[in-house]
């Protein structure tokens, strides 16, 4: 049950590992494991968010209510961060997922490249590198975080 609920986790958009990782690791899982399960869940997110907003992109810009919403928002948004995509760009988004914080993931990552039209394959792979960086850091703090501040428990 513990591996579902892992798995769950590591897939939920607030979540991600974030929260996977301390719950494996409280659980018993070898922290190893848990590293490289939580990094393959959470960063197939992006491409199946990827697919989904193309998909789901598709469907919906048949109907010109939508189109007009999006159009407008799209153009918005490209205006609004256009300089520092063209100063940052894949590393920007590497850095963006990398932050070990809820709303900095892999969902939110992926959405932001898939509406300023970066390239899919560098997004995923962008994204990849900063699942594991954050995964890196989310495991050293959940694993090694309580030895490093055991000095504070007082001992009797």
């Amino acid at each position: 049950m513990t591996y579902i609920i892992t798995a769950f986790l590591s897939l939920l958009p607030i979540s991600e590992l974030r929260g996977a990782i301390p719950y494996a690791i409280a659980h018993g899982l070898s922290p190893v494991f848990t590293w490289f399960y939580c990094i393959i869940l959470n960063a197939a997110v992006g491409p199946l968010v990827y697919i989904f907003l193309s998909t789901f992109h598709k469907f919906l810009i048949k109907f010109t209510w939508y189109q007009n919403l999006f159009d407008k928002f799209v153009k918005k948004t490209r205006h609004k961060v256009e300089n520092k995509v063209k100063k940052y760009g894949y590393p920007g988004i590497t850095l963006f997922v990398a932050i070990p914080l809820p709303i900095t993931g892999a969902y939110t990552g992926t959405l932001g490249a898939w509406i300023l039209g970066l390239n899919p394959k560098k997004t995923f792979l962008s994204v990849l590198i900063g699942v594991i960086i954050s995964g890196t850091i989310v495991l050293t703090i959940t694993y090694y975080g309580i030895e490093a501040f055991s000095f504070f428990i007082k001992q009797y």
